[in-house]
């Protein structure tokens, strides 16, 4: 049977480190409620992250009448969501294209023969998959796919059905990106808990190609899990004021559950000290720590993922594959290991793979 690899990956993030700042404006937000304020700053400095990209160019002061140079949001009135399509419009191309050249498909752009797009944070018609199209010199007859709106699960999806075509066409060549602009949808507001929610998001693409070529990561298997009662701890809503995403605190707990209730099955029949590499979505540092109690793992297991969220913050769907280019770089052949990524549902897309030579 033939089976898919990630061959290569590749990744890209915006020029502007942003963290510090965002957390700046967030605490200037809180002045008048001291309380919250502390516990913001206390509950951030926890949060595993020290750096954060985003397409937004902040201005000199978080304080300021501005938070970006360009003046797009400034205080008191913040960009309703159509203006933030624009924004996506214009910047997520130049991003997406970023990973695509890091690739360094040259030539062979002209053989790929499906386009495989993940971005749940921003939409247009004509779209990201018409712009690579054209940017990135694929042929026009290239066959697109577009995965949006899933969350950071998104990228187990794009992986799977990369898996599906290779699968049932041996000779396709699958171009598979990732897009996320998650800085986009900030929050002017005194709400604590949105606050924090937004301490942890960054902007990021990644770039893969998968094809039926024995190297790199091999994928065997995919298998997706539905939480019991999970369905209002991670929402994703169109709101007039952006995209608004809710994570509950009781997130980890069922990130647990899931995972606990259902390890033989994702796990293929293995158990977990059978497995070398855990490319974990970091989507914070209480979910890590949940998937590491749950399946007793090394502390040094999800050294990678931690690394990834220490870098770049959650980027949603573009993040695991972070995680996995460290992985294509490192690995060892034969070594056999295990993705997810959770999303709204509460939802944890999982994979089994193995390191070809």
């Amino acid at each position: 049977m033939v089976q898919a690899h990630i061959n290569r990956i590749a990744t890209a993030v915006p020029d502007h480190q942003v963290h510090d700042y965002f957390l700046a404006f967030a605490a200037a937000n809180l002045r008048a409620t001291p309380r919250e304020q502390a516990t913001y700053l206390k509950m951030a400095a926890r949060s595993g992250i020290e750096r954060r990209y985003s397409c937004i160019h902040p201005s000199p002061d978080p304080e300021g009448p501005t938070v970006d140079v360009d003046g797009f949001f400034p205080r008191g009135a913040f960009p309703a969501t159509s203006a933030r399509m624009d924004f996506y419009e214009r910047h997520a191309g130049d991003l997406a294209m970023r990973a695509i050249e890091a690739l360094d498909l040259g030539a062979g752009a002209a053989g790929i023969t499906h386009l495989v797009v993940a971005s749940c944070t921003g939409m247009a018609a004509p779209g990201l998959d018409l712009e690579i199209v054209h940017r990135a010199g694929l042929n026009p007859s290239v066959e697109r796919t577009l995965i949006g709106f899933m969350g950071c699960y998104a990228a187990i999806n794009a992986l799977k059905y990369a898996h599906h075509v290779v699968r049932s066409e041996p000779k396709a060549r699958v171009l598979v990106v990732n897009c996320e602009l998650c800085t986009l949808h900030l929050k002017e507001t005194r709400d604590l808990e949105q606050l924090l929610t937004f301490s942890i998001w960054g902007d990021g693409a990644s770039a893969a190609l998968v094809t039926a070529e024995p190297q790199g990561i091999a994928l065997d298997g995919f298998h997706a899990l539905l939480a019991r009662a999970g369905r209002e701890l991670m929402t994703w809503s169109v709101r007039d004021d952006g995209f608004d995403m809710v994570l509950s605190g009781q997130v980890p707990g069922a990130v647990r559950q899931v995972l606990g209730e259902n390890r033989e099955a994702f796990l293929g029949g293995r158990e977990p000290d059978q497995i070398a590499l855990w490319a974990v979505h970091p989507g914070g540092r209480s979910v890590l720590d949940a998937v590491e109690r749950v399946l007793d793992l090394p502390k040094t297991a999800l050294d990678p993922s931690r690394r990834v969220l220490r870098e770049n913050g959650n980027m949603s769907s573009a993040t695991v594959m972070f995680v996995l280019a460290a992985m294509l770089r490192d690995g060892r052949a034969g070594e056999a290991g295990c993705g997810m990524a959770f999303g709204p549902g509460l939802t944890a897309e999982t994979m089994t793979f193995h390191m070809a030579a």
